[in-house]
């Protein structure tokens, strides 16, 4: 069976850019082509995901200002993403903390330290671990012997699922593991073919929210493994919750949470980067008419990217509009 799927969908037709002195931003246009950028990639996710939602909002807008054909990618995740800004599959990329700050370390997946940089921390993840309402798995040390999904393959799911199964003290011969993206394990959880899947994305995931409006779901709490994890990989990690409601759940679910950035190639010109951060910052109500996660977006906490160096077109976006 073929689970990954390759989607590009193009989010504003080129007749936008015919539409020349209609739009806004001429300086920034300008900004554009003189980088050579009359069109935009942006890799995002699956397509129930809000990196690819994040990514049709983002893209929308940027056409809107500066005349450029915007697509977004549909992808495995955060490793995907990073390699396709690496080789210039993509000018933009959304990645979860941990693994832009393995790329840039050259660390495990990578082989070299790959030249990106981050422009903003747009959002949290929350790890959803995600199980029928009606299951007895209670806690991550009973999915030994059943059939879960990590996540897609080379994904940051499946390093973060990894990394939450190890410190639980689940050895991967005991868990009858496949790799699905988002899109795949919702798929195979309502066939019954798995019996549980991790994911770690913002709240609320559309797919998931869409599963849950079919099959009644829980989220495993996670909270009794944060701390290993955090202390074996960094406080990029972090207690979270997902709220009592979410999906339709009946009390709070204790959980790990990681911060996600938007990338960029490090030689992108320093005018394009302050202009999509602008764009990012200034058009985050439309944006967030498609994902709501992205009205959570504050100036004084997108500059925090830690351990990911800022663009230096980033970096002089906040200092200029320093408040």
């Amino acid at each position: 069976m073929t689970w990954r799927r390759a989607v590009r969908v193009v989010v504003v037709a080129a007749a936008v850019v015919a539409m020349g002195g209609c739009l806004g931003g001429d300086g920034g246009r300008d900004e554009f082509a003189t980088a050579g950028l009359d069109s935009v990639v942006i890799s995002g996710g699956g397509m129930t995901g809000i990196y690819f939602s994040y990514g049709g909002g983002l893209g929308d807008e940027l056409s809107d200002r500066y005349g450029v054909v915007a697509e977004v990618l549909e992808t495995g995740g955060s490793i995907e993403n990073l390699r396709n800004l690496a080789d210039g599959t993509a000018q933009l990329a959304f990645s979860t903390a941990d693994a832009a700050a393995d790329a840039t370390a050259g660390r495990e997946p990578f082989s070299e330290p790959i030249p990106v940089r981050a422009v903003a921390r747009v959002y949290d993840d929350f790890v959803h671990l995600v199980v029928p309402a009606s299951s007895d798995i209670k806690a991550i040390w009973d999915l030994r012997g059943r059939t879960v999904s990590l996540g897609a393959e080379g994904s940051g799911t499946e390093i973060i699922a990894g990394r939450l199964l190890a410190a639980a003290g689940v050895a991967a011969g005991e868990i009858a593991s496949v790799s699905l993206g988002i899109d795949e394990s919702i798929d195979a959880m309502r066939s019954d073919e798995i019996e549980a899947f991790f994911w770690s994305g913002g709240l609320p995931t559309p797919g998931v929210q869409e599963l849950a409006a079919d099959l009644p779901i829980r989220l495993v709490p996670l909270r009794d493994v944060v701390e290993a994890v955090r202390s074996e990989y960094g406080s990029g990690y972090r207690h979270g919750v997902v709220p009592e409601g979410t999906y339709g759940l009946v009390e709070d679910v204790a959980t790990m949470a990681v911060p996600n950035f938007l990338m960029v190639r490090a030689d992108l010109t320093d005018d394009v980067a302050y202009e999509i951060v602008e764009t990012l910052l200034d058009e985050r109500a439309a944006i967030a008419l498609q994902v709501p996660a992205a009205a959570l977006l504050d100036r004084s906490r997108a500059i925090f990217t830690e351990p990911v160096d800022l663009h230096p077109g980033a970096l002089r976006y906040y200092r200029d509009t320093k408040l």
